[in-house]
C-alpha cells in the first residue's frame, strides 16, 4: 500500500467558461480558471510555488500548438502571467495527458519541493476541422495510416466500437439509454457546454455518423477553455476554504499493444486491466469500495473498456449494464455524474478529476451521490500515458 495514501489533497477547483470558439484568448481563459481555483481554495497568486500541465495542442496533420497564449499556454508563460515567476520553485510539463502532471505534482509536494501546486489544462479549438490530415507529407506511422483515412481518433475509436458490437452482439440502440442519461447529467452541471440542450434516445440513434458505428454524439465536444486544480498537503488543505479531496492513490499505464494500431479493443482491455491491478494494489481498495466512477469518455466506447478493465464487470457485460441503468445517477455505480467529456467538454481528463473531487467533498449539488466517500477517475484509453486515481472523503 502507498505510504503517502491520503497525504496529498485537492483543495480548490476552477473553471473558465467553456465555449466552442471563444472570442477571448486561451491565455485569458486560463487565467480565469486559475484565479477561480485559487479563490475556491482561499489562496492568493502569491501562495503558488508550483505549476504543472501538459501544454501540447492535440491536432493531427496540422499545426500542433505553436502560438503561446493563443492555442497553447505553457507553465512558464502562465507563471509570468500570474506574476509568480520569481516565487515558483517547481514546474512540471509532460507530453502525455495532463493527469501525468497531477501525479508529478503530488510527488513534488511529498518530496517537499513545493507547497501549493496549480495543475491546469487549457485547450483551444482551431479554425477548420482539427482532425483533418492536411499536411503534404506523411511520415512515421502516418505513412501507413493517413492514405486510408485512419489518421484521426474518431476512426480509431470506431474500429474498437465495431469490434465490441460484433463480439458481444450489441448495436447502437444499446448505447442510447446511457448517452441520453449522460446528457441529463450535464444539465445538472453549471460548467457543461451542453447544459440547456437535452438529448433523447431517439436523437442518439438518428445522429450523424462520423465513422460508422461512431456518431457525432459518441464524441466529446472540443471547446476553448480551461480547468484548474490546487494541490497541497492534506494537512494544509484542512486549514483552507473548502473540504479537501484526499488523493488515496494513483496508477499510470505503460502498456503498449503489439497491434501497431493507435487503438485496439484487446490492447485497451489489457492496458486497463494492468492499470486497475496496480491501482487496487497501491490503495488496498477494490471496485466494491468505489461509490462513483468518472470514466474517460473522449469517445463513448472508452466508458466500456474502463468499466470492464477496472474490474467492475466482465468483458462484454458493460454495455448491457449501462443499457439497464447501472451507471445512472441513481444506479448501482453512478458514472460521469457531471456529463463527462461528452457533456461538459473536452478537457483531457480534467473533467473526470474535477467531478471526482466534487463528489467526495459534497460539492456536486443536485448531481451529488449521497454518501459518496470514494471516487474513481480514469483518463485516456488504457494504453501508455493513461492514468487512474482514487479520491476519498476526509473523515
Amino acid at each position: 500500500m502507498w505510504a503517502h495514501r491520503n497525504k496529498v489533497a485537492v483543495a480548490g477547483v476552477g473553471y473558465s467558461k467553456l465555449e466552442r470558439r471563444s472570442g477571448r484568448t486561451l491565455a485569458a481563459l486560463t487565467l480565469e480558471a486559475c484565479d477561480a481555483a485559487l479563490a475556491d481554495a482561499g489562496l492568493l497568486r502569491s501562495d503558488l510555488d508550483g505549476i504543472a500541465t501538459s501544454p501540447s495542442m492535440p491536432r493531427y496533420g496540422g499545426r500542433k500548438g505553436v502560438d503561446e497564449g493563443i492555442d497553447i499556454v505553457t507553465p512558464w508563460y502562465l507563471a509570468d502571467l500570474l506574476g509568480a515567476a520569481g516565487r515558483v520553485q517547481w514546474i512540471g510539463s509532460t507530453n502525455g495527458m495532463v493527469t501525468q502532471s497531477l501525479i508529478d505534482s503530488a510527488l513534488a509536494i511529498i518530496a517537499g519541493l513545493c507547497d501549493h501546486v496549480l495543475v491546469y489544462r487549457s485547450l483551444h479549438v482551431p479554425e477548420g476541422r482539427y482532425v483533418n490530415f492536411d499536411t503534404a507529407h506523411a511520415v512515421g506511422t502516418d505513412q501507413y495510416l493517413a492514405p486510408y483515412g485512419f489518421s484521426m481518433p474518431p476512426a480509431w475509436a470506431a474500429v474498437v466500437l465495431r469490434r465490441y458490437f460484433e463480439l458481444h452482439g450489441y448495436d447502437r440502440r444499446d448505447f442510447a439509454h446511457y448517452i441520453a442519461a449522460n446528457r441529463a447529467n450535464a444539465q445538472r452541471n453549471p460548467h457543461a457546454y451542453w447544459r440547456g440542450k437535452s438529448l433523447s434516445e431517439a436523437d442518439y440513434i438518428d445522429a450523424r455518423m462520423i465513422a460508422d458505428p461512431l456518431s457525432i454524439l459518441d464524441c466529446d465536444i472540443p471547446v476553448d477553455g480551461c480547468c484548474a486544480l490546487i494541490l497541497t498537503s492534506a494537512e494544509r488543505a484542512r486549514h483552507l476554504r473548502q473540504p479537501p479531496a484526499l488523493l488515496t492513490g494513483f496508477a499510470a499505464s505503460a502498456y503498449q499493444g503489439a497491434s501497431g494500431t493507435p487503438m485496439n479493443l484487446e490492447d485497451m482491455w489489457s492496458g486497463a486491466r494492468a492499470l486497475g491491478r496496480r491501482l487496487w494494489d497501491m490503495t488496498g481498495l477494490t471496485p466494491a469500495d468505489v461509490d462513483t466512477a468518472q470514466l474517460y469518455d473522449g469517445f463513448s466506447v472508452l466508458v466500456l473498456t474502463w468499466l470492464e478493465g477496472m474490474g467492475f464487470c466482465r468483458d462484454g457485460e458493460g454495455l448491457g449494464l449501462l443499457r439497464d441503468g447501472y451507471g445512472d445517477l441513481d444506479g448501482k455505480l453512478p458514472i460521469n455524474t457531471g456529463g463527462g467529456a461528452l457533456g461538459e467538454g473536452r478537457l483531457h481528463g480534467m473533467t473526470q478529476l474535477a467531478e471526482a473531487v466534487a463528489q467526495v467533498t459534497d460539492r456536486a449539488g443536485v448531481r451529488q451521490v449521497p454518501g459518496g466517500a470514494c471516487a474513481l477517475a480514469t483518463i485516456s484509453n488504457g494504453l501508455a500515458k493513461s492514468t487512474a486515481f482514487l479520491f476519498s472523503r476526509d473523515s
